[in-house]
């Protein structure tokens, strides 16, 4: 039997409103979900060390419709599966209302992923909050028509060192707005862009954190990790954007 919010606060630290292809392994009560975005722009893995579900795994092709059958239920979830061969074909959904069925895909479908990079070295790291993650998100809706952000490392005039970030385009007369958060910075002057839609999207399935982090590498990644009260951790690897829209 699974928490309904535990579950849910799973599947959002890696959908990220685009990954509908995962592949979920649970093994001594524990499970680990390792994922890749379409554009191959994050790779991350989500981890909680007390599931309580037989050892399987679960090729899901189709997050959302799961997340949808999951929605309806009420606070605790049972979760059983149906094998063929020793391969999941089928998730058994219910509670004390509902029972529904989730048809597992092939597991050949859902792309293969690692959440490692191999770069080991970075140049700042910030401390990420609750208030923090919240003031990042209403920058970037609040300028919902763009997709550019820009993370700089810079000293104030009292020499403070900072990350700020640039949400919108510095150029012309277009709108933008900053936000600037201190935190461990080694190198100033590093300025990347990134895609701002997919950061805020991070941010957003990782409000519930008890505690956070954001590390920049100076050519062009972004490594965070988070973990809840709960016990759900979740890292990632975000990559520059490709071509310099700015």
């Amino acid at each position: 039997m699974v928490n309904k919010l535990l579950l849910q606060s799973i599947i959002n630290k890696y959908y990220l409103d685009e990954n509908e292809k995962a592949k979920w392994i649970i093994k001594d009560n524990k499970i680990t979900i390792n994922f890749i975005s379409p554009t191959q722009e994050v790779i991350g893995t989500v981890t909680h060390n007390n599931f309580g579900m037989e050892d399987c795994e679960l090729a899901v092709y189709d997050t959302k419709k799961l997340s949808n059958l999951i929605g309806i239920t009420t606070t605790e979830v049972i979760l059983e599966v149906e094998k063929k061969h020793k391969i999941s074909t089928k998730l058994f959904i219910s509670d004390s209302t509902f029972s529904s069925t989730y048809a597992l895909a092939d597991p050949m479908l859902i792309p293969s992923s690692n959440a490692t990079a191999n770069i080991n070295e970075f140049q700042a790291t910030i401390p990420l909050t609750k208030e923090s993650i919240g003031d990042l998100i209403k920058a970037k809706n609040a300028l919902s028509d763009s997709d550019n952000l820009t993370i700089i490392t810079e000293e104030d005039l009292t020499e403070r060192k900072l990350c700020t970030f640039r949400f919108g385009d510095e150029k012309g007369h277009n709108n933008n707005i900053t936000l600037s958060l201190e935190g461990d910075i080694d190198e100033i002057g590093i300025e990347l862009p990134f895609n701002a839609n997919t950061f805020r999207n991070i941010l957003k399935a990782n409000k519930d954190i008890e505690e956070g982090e954001m590390k920049i590498n100076s050519r062009g990644l972004l490594k965070f990790t988070f973990k809840t009260e709960e016990g759900v951790k979740s890292e990632y690897y975000m990559a520059r954007k490709e071509e310099d829209t700015f």
